[in-house]
């Protein structure tokens, strides 16, 4: 009997040539669509899984002759997602929702729902590579062919139990050969733009989001120098990250950076571009795909946000899957919040989320 699949299609051309590939190998697919926020839906939004996205998803199901369903999962994208989003914000650090969505929507909800279809496996259109390791007896997360697309950084997080259900078909292939199939195949997204706004802020910025949602959370308050002399007004921590120069209302002769955030305080921090570098930071959560390390220390690659091109480093294994990452050139805008991922090479060794970064001690 042929394994059934369920690919999850977003109405992009990454999700549909997917559709396509699986079909063409002998697959039994089918397309289903994630309805998770409903205000794309409603307002008729230009956002990942809004209504013409939806639209889109059906008409090539419909091309490729295959069972489309729409799922609901706007509860599951509520509590996992926009609760964590807003949470961070008001703790003072920078969420990626990206990775939760795929952790605890693609990966686990949708996932559950196909396997209610008695799928064998889901398929995403990530530019990343699955291959199963026997003398390991591990599934091995690597990146993707096409560097300028590798998206193994957002799934960092996904259990061996996860990816033995995962299918990712575009790894070993570059962008501009998924539009060519998907122009070849007659799709009307094969020149469709890809979606680069978070998907449920419909505002030109994501603050009147969370000033929504965090009330009373959003205070304003001191904009401080290094030494703690007061420099001007922020208006609420969640309004900045590390790194920003921007939208700081502050004119002191020279460009100033947001160097830290200290939500106790209700203070924002800044300095001078050098002040934004980290060379030291701590990483908690740590998800490791491949089995920790013997030894106190590994030389790895680590990306500390998604655009990052990585750099070396050294990771000091601690308890309670922590790792302290130490650069051997410092990096800029080490950001709590953000995720920092551990390569070997191609291979992704792990990943966790940034907790602080450590200064240097004083001589």
């Amino acid at each position: 009997m042929k394994k059934r699949v369920v690919v999850a299609m977003s109405g992009g051309v990454d999700s549909s040539v997917t559709a396509h590939l699986l079909k063409e190998d002998g697959f039994e697919v089918i397309g289903a669509t994630m309805r998770v926020w409903k205000e794309t839906i409603q307002k008729g939004l230009d956002r990942c899984c809004g209504a013409s996205d939806v639209e889109d998803a059906r008409h090539v199901a419909q091309k490729l002759g295959i069972p489309f369903y729409v799922f609901n999962m706007e509860e599951e994208f509520e509590k996992e997602v926009i609760q964590y989003f807003c949470t961070e914000y008001g703790k003072g650090r920078t969420p990626n929702p990206c990775i939760l969505c795929n952790e605890k929507i693609k990966f686990n909800s949708f996932l559950n729902k196909a396997l209610d279809l008695e799928a064998d496996f889901i398929a995403t259109g990530h530019y990343a590579r699955l291959e199963f390791d026997e003398r390991m007896n591990r599934y091995l997360l690597k990146k993707g062919l096409d560097s300028r697309k590798d998206q193994s950084y957002v799934l960092f997080s996904l259990t061996q139990n996860q990816f033995s259900r995962t299918l990712l078909p575009l790894g070993h292939l570059k962008k501009e050969e998924v539009r060519v199939k998907a122009l070849q195949l007659g799709l009307r997204v094969h020149d469709k733009p890809e979606s680069q706004e978070i998907c449920f802020i419909h505002e030109l910025s994501y603050h009147s989001f969370l000033r929504e949602r965090l009330g009373g959370a959003v205070e304003p308050g001191s904009i401080v120098d290094q030494r703690g002399n007061v420099l001007g007004k922020h208006k609420g921590i969640p309004f900045y990250t590390i790194g920003q120069r921007r939208g700081l209302g502050l004119a002191r002769g020279k460009p100033l950076y947001v160097t830290g955030i200290d939500r106790d305080k209700n203070q924002i921090i800044v300095g001078e571009e050098a002040d934004v570098y980290a060379e030291s930071f701590l990483v908690d959560s740590v998800n490791w795909i491949n089995d920790p390390f013997a030894g106190p220390s590994i030389s790895a690659q680590v990306k500390i946000r998604y655009n990052h091109p990585g750099a070396a480093a050294t990771l000091f294994i601690k308890e309670n899957k922590e790792v302290l990452v130490t650069f051997l050139t410092p990096q800029k805008a080490v950001t709590p919040g953000q995720a920092a991922v551990l390569y070997d090479g191609e291979i992704v060794l792990g990943g966790g989320w940034i907790r602080e970064v450590v200064k240097p001690e004083k001589t």
